[in-house]
């Protein structure tokens, strides 16, 4: 009798523990097994919460929507595993846990050294973006080139990369002070607190419109032209050659479709219906 005991309460124990693992999933943690190991059959993701349109927070504030968010999914789906895009906090916090391991895979992050460090990146890249100067429609800056840019007084948000050769050049010659968000850069500028700002072409513009700022412009030379690629951080427990394979299979799949065409439409329609 006292086996059985024993056997019924192991039972109720693993039950137990299997639905707390998966009820933790739901909130944005991992999920373990019964003896304790990964199940890599679900994977955590994130990316830039500031990123319209390919990353937004949701309404419950607990994911991220979006171009990337849909694409990424998808790439899961055609290798074999789910994957949740969750929000984990500013673009600092994302690359920090990646860093740690405590997420998987960025669904969309710009290649540079120093990112090579702690995170495999999937080729090809997914999608191709621009980075603009932003600036207030009464200043002009003729900007042409970087070295225009020497002695004035530029923002950007923390953490942002506009390509290895852009950093290198404004680490030794440029004045740059970053900010926690798009949001609030967008605001300091119009607000002459800066005499630009450096960021994407089309997050610019649709944050812009959200927060009704319409006394700034940008430069139609981009700083930079970088390709946006998913990533997995070297310390996920999930990270193995099989896998990655699959992944890359699924991104060249995807790319061959042409699938990231409509899902930017659909989702530039999306962020448009819920800012207005």
């Amino acid at each position: 009798m006292r086996r059985i005991l024993v056997i019924l309460m192991a039972a109720m124990t693993w039950i137990t523990g299997a639905a707390v693992a998966y009820a933790h999933d739901k909130a944005g943690h991992f999920v373990v097994k019964a003896d304790g190991t990964r199940d890599c059959t679900r994977l955590l993701a994130s990316g830039n919460p500031d990123y319209p349109p390919y990353l937004w927070k949701s309404d419950d504030g607990l994911t991220l929507e979006g171009a990337a968010a849909d694409f990424i999914k998808r790439v899961g789906e055609l290798s074999g595993v789910e994957i949740e895009v969750i929000h984990a906090g500013s673009w600092g916090r994302v690359q920090h846990n990646m860093q740690d391991g405590t997420l998987d895979m960025i669904a969309g992050a710009f290649l540079t050294m120093p990112r090579l460090e702690y995170m495999d990146y999937f080729f090809p890249a997914f999608q191709g973006t621009r980075t603009v100067i932003w600036t207030r429609d009464n200043l002009d800056l003729n900007y042409q080139q970087w070295a225009d840019l020497r002695g004035l007084e530029g923002l950007t948000v923390i953490n942002n990369s506009f390509g290895q050769e852009f950093d290198t050049y404004a680490a030794g010659n440029l004045t740059i002070t970053e900010v926690p968000s798009l949001e609030q850069g967008l605001q300091m500028l119009s607000r002459d607190r800066a005499e630009y700002l450096i960021y994407e072409e089309f997050p610019g513009k649709a944050y812009a419109a959200r927060e009704h700022i319409t006394n700034i412009r940008s430069y139609d030379t981009p700083v930079s032209t970088e390709n946006l690629y998913l990533t997995m951080s070297h310390k996920s427990a999930c990270n193995t050659g099989a896998l990655r394979g699959r992944i890359t299979k699924a991104v060249l799949k995807l790319i061959a479709d042409d699938a990231m065409t409509e899902m930017l439409e659909a989702n530039i329609q999306r962020w448009g219906e819920n800012t207005n």
